[in-house]
């Protein structure tokens, strides 16, 4: 008899496996689960090279998978000044006057737009205390950014410009350039001409990132770009990803037939724990940033056109994916955004049940729920982003909706008693990484969704395992603790599932193996 690589035992174990769903001990070989029981059905298991681990009652789950994440473009994303704390424009100003310059310039992430206390954003604002250095602060949502004269000096950008995709430079009353940058498109101009790391401090960032968040006990992620698939690749052969990645590149408004071939050539791609799969879409951008695609404007007169100028022109580039046996994820945050995603989505006839899925999904009206699950649409949400919001509905998410749409924030529940498949995710760096916030939050929702109900503990569990793999195809390999599946498993100090949210938020992570490898052990 073959012996294992590995056997945990002592464990409290959610197989999450109808046909067994308690279990007390697991054996892995050749990183894929060999047995699953108590102590004796993994005894003959035990070789001389075999690691032995007794949890000492830890609760085993199926791996944890953030369903939407950004581990690769995000460390460009998350580059400088963490801006993430400040809460008002003197403090905002404050930490620019203090900040260290990074090639001459300063450079910040995870601004939120409530600092501005409803002001336009406006780089009039913060010039004066940086004294003409040049400047790019990405608001935290990643949808837009504020720079400084100077930055679009730097760039030569004079003036507004347009785009393929919904995308804009602000301008005030008088014509002149805010330096508030709209959209990736518009951010782009400037973000060319920044600074960059080199190659070796993004590789030495990227295994610090993941073995951080194997930390807090993921095994996997479901990348929504295509990153530099070249470092990773790299990466993977010098050693062992502690996360299982699956990319998504981007298809963009303006994308030919050909470069749509390209993407399907991509899927192609993959090496040890990380592969190509799936193609990422925009039909909308924000709520903060106006750019959210809504059936009804905002209270500023914004939110009625989607990113892509040409709706139509979307819908024909997922039936052309589809027909290649391409999956897709599209972003969409707006009430028509979202409905515009299942229209397209019912043309595709009834093979696309569970190959398409809608991202984020932040506010949309009840005759849209059941749709999700007639259709087999997967609902893919970040219970973390209600934590930009308030309960009194005073930020400026809510406050641009409106009390009636603020009042369908982020409906986690509704969706799940829709019969709808809900994968979680974190949209790191837009929150943070750590999975066990994942699981709190969709638990307890804070903010403008804090009233809504929220997820059982088995139903946040589900939305990173078993959800996780519907929603990437992958429901007969990962999600689940049984014979022949992969050996990517998260033990936790306590049971995800019946300890309350704020144990779960705080659990220590006693063991994570992704494939089979042991990625993080507590010391």
């Amino acid at each position: 008899m073959p012996t294992a690589d590995l056997i945990l035992t002592g464990a409290r174990v959610r197989t999450l496996d109808p046909r067994l769903p308690r279990a007390s001990a697991v054996a892995v070989r050749d990183g894929l689960i060999a047995a699953v029981g108590d102590e004796a059905d993994v005894r003959d298991w035990r070789g001389s090279g075999t690691e032995v681990v007794d949890l000492a009652g830890a609760g085993l789950v199926p791996g944890l998978v953030d369903g939407h994440s950004h581990p690769v473009w995000g460390l460009e994303m998350a580059t400088g000044l963490d801006l993430s704390e400040v809460r008002d424009l003197d403090g905002l100003r404050a930490r620019l006057a203090a900040a260290e310059r990074t090639g001459g310039w300063v450079v910040g992430f995870g601004l939120d737009h409530n600092v501005f206390g409803g002001r336009p954003i406006d780089r009039a604002l913060i010039e004066d205390v940086l004294h003409g250095a040049p400047a790019f602060l990405r608001l935290y949502d990643g949808h837009s950014a504020l720079v400084t004269g100077a930055a679009l000096q730097a760039a030569g950008v004079t003036g507004p410009r347009t785009f393929a995709q919904r995308s804009h430079l602000a301008v005030d009353a008088d014509g002149r350039l805010t330096g508030h940058l709209v959209e990736h498109a518009a951010m782009d101009l400037v973000a060319t001409v920044m600074p960059r790391p080199t190659y070796a401090e993004r590789r030495a960032r990227l295994v610090e990132l993941l073995s951080a968040m194997a930390a807090t006990g993921l095994t996997g992620a479901h990348v929504m770009d295509l990153g530099d698939l070249d470092l990773v690749g790299s990466v993977a052969e010098e050693t062992v990803l502690p996360l299982r990645l699956r990319f998504a590149p981007w298809c963009m408004p303006g994308d030919d037939a050909a470069a749509l071939d390209e993407l399907v050539a991509l899927q192609s791609r993959a090496g040890r724990h990380w592969r190509v799969g799936g193609v990422k879409f925009f039909m909308d951008g924000t709520v903060e940033g106006g750019t959210a695609w809504l059936e009804h404007p905002d209270c500023h007169g914004q939110g009625t056109e989607a990113f892509w100028p040409d709706p139509s022109a979307y819908s024909d580039a997922v039936r052309r994916l589809h027909r290649a046996g391409v999956r897709t994820a599209t972003h969409a945050i707006g009430d028509a955004a979202v409905r515009h995603v299942l229209d397209t989505v019912e043309t595709l006839g009834a093979d696309a049940r569970f190959a398409h899925r809608v991202e984020h999904i932040e506010s949309v009206p009840d005759d849209t729920l059941a749709r999700f699950a007639r259709l087999g649409v997967i609902a893919s949400m970040q219970p973390p982003h209600t934590g930009y919001t308030r309960a009194d509905h005073s930020d400026e998410w809510s406050q641009r909706l409106g009390e009636g749409r603020a009042g369908r924030a982020w409906r986690l529940r509704d969706l799940r008693e829709a019969g709808a498949v809900v994968a979680l995710g974190s949209d790191w760096p837009i929150a943070h990484y750590d999975v066990r916030a994942v699981l709190a939050t969709a638990r307890a929702p804070r903010g403008a969704a804090s009233a809504r109900e929220g997820l059982t503990g088995s139903q946040a569990l589900e939305g990173c395992t078993t959800h996780a793999a519907l929603a990437a195809g992958e429901a007969d390999v990962a999600g689940r603790i049984a014979v022949g599946c992969r050996a990517d498993l998260t033990a936790l100090g306590v049971d995800p599932v019946d300890a309350p949210a704020d144990e779960v938020a705080e659990a220590p992570v006693r063991l994570t193996v992704t494939g089979g490898h042991v990625v993080h052990r507590e010391v």
